[in-house]
């Protein structure tokens, strides 16, 4: 008999209660569990059966979903305990056995300070009324919490405004204070995320938050809705903010580009891609972010189709409210908030990850010998 945990919810509650970000329920491994981005084990939990993986993975399912997926073979859905949290759910098939990852969503939605973010940058991010903001990063960055910062930030503040989010699935639940807001989850309340934003468009919204601009018809749609006068969010799973530009502009056929280009110079407002790495104290992880603003300069650079050269704007461009990735990793290394090793593969510059490593080890000599 295995040791694994008697039902679905005895899994999730102990996740949450261990700091868990994410957990994999797949046959012939135990539940594992991603914390502050290392893969261990969940205490108590045996290889999993066939039997045991299927049982976990199918009480997501309510008679219509596990139609769906036995369709498909693919399904993401979520899950909500009371006074625990909200759960994300991808559900999947794999060498014959049901499997499924779920991303643990806290109840509590963090404002920006909470995160890390700067008060300056926050507050020029939630300045403009219109345009096109992206928070890009790897999966596992964090890009869903940063948004619904942001998000929760208006919500608290105001001035009153109309916020309609399209996910896939929905994560964080909004409680309306200052805005009002519809969520509306793709494959349940809008067949696609073109569709949703098209609806969108005609709800008097000030502020849409696309959960991924993941095609080309999705892309297009945003570009226009941040043209016509509203404030468009969105996800990229891109690396940084010349990569994003590109990425958008490559997703078109040639003979779009150029027009895509001033589309994308007109519109386009700030772009923050971000890395999660862990804490030099070990007590989570915290966030590098490289932030930059469509300033004239950067707009010219889309224009121009000379995006390579973006990142020596955002290098030179601190009064500007702009961070480059290599001055980002350096700050969390100076401040001792994370180890030099961790940030080694993500500097652009070899000067300036020299530089860097050479103040962490001086600092941890000095410290050694105090």
């Amino acid at each position: 008999m295995s040791a694994v945990p008697a039902d679905r919810d005895t899994v999730l509650r102990q996740a949450v209660e261990l700091g868990a970000s994410d957990l994999i329920i797949s046959a012939g491994y135990p539940v594992m569990m991603q914390r502050w981005g290392a893969l261990e084990p969940l205490p108590g939990s045996a290889v999993l059966s066939a039997l045991d993986s299927r049982r976990l993975a199918e009480s997501f399912l309510n008679p219509a979903l596990h139609e769906r997926f036995t369709r498909d073979l693919e399904l993401d859905t979520r899950h909500f305990i009371p006074g625990i949290g909200h759960f994300r759910v991808n559900l999947f098939i794999q060498r014959g056995h049901w499997g499924a990852v779920v991303r643990v969503i806290p109840l509590h939605i963090p404002l920006p300070s909470d995160i890390g973010l700067p008060s300056h940058t926050v507050q020029k991010l939630l300045g403009f009324a219109r345009g096109l903001i992206l928070v890009t990063g790897p999966t596992g960055a964090g890009k869903s919490t940063t948004i619904a910062s942001l998000l929760e930030q208006l919500n608290q503040t105001g001035p009153a405004r109309h916020i309609i989010t399209i996910e896939d699935p929905i994560e964080f639940l909004f409680e309306p204070k200052q805005a009002v807001f519809e969520q509306r989850e793709v494959g349940v309340d809008t067949k696609t995320y073109a569709r949703g934003l098209r609806g969108a468009l005609r709800q008097m919204p000030h502020v849409i938050f696309v959960g991924e601009m993941r095609d080309l018809t999705s892309m297009s749609m945003a570009l226009s809705a941040a043209e016509t006068g509203n404030l468009v969010i969105s996800t990229m799973a891109t690396q940084s903010a010349a990569q994003t530009v590109t990425r958008i502009i490559d997703s078109f056929p040639p003979h779009q580009q150029p027009q895509i280009r001033a589309q994308l110079a007109l519109t386009l407002r700030a772009v923050v891609s971000q890395l999660l790495l862990p804490r030099m104290d070990g007590k989570g992880r915290v966030a590098a972010r490289e932030i930059m603003f469509a300033t004239q300069a950067v707009q010219n650079l889309v224009r121009d189709d000379k995006v390579h050269q973006i990142p020596n704007v955002i290098a030179t461009s601190l009064r500007e409210d702009m961070v480059s990735m290599d001055d980002a990793l350096a700050e969390l290394v100076d401040r001792s908030l994370v180890d030099f090793e961790v940030t080694y593969p993500h500097y652009s510059d070899p000067e300036k990850r020299a530089s860097v490593q050479k103040r962490f080890y001086r600092t941890a000599s000095v410290k050694g010998h105090s």
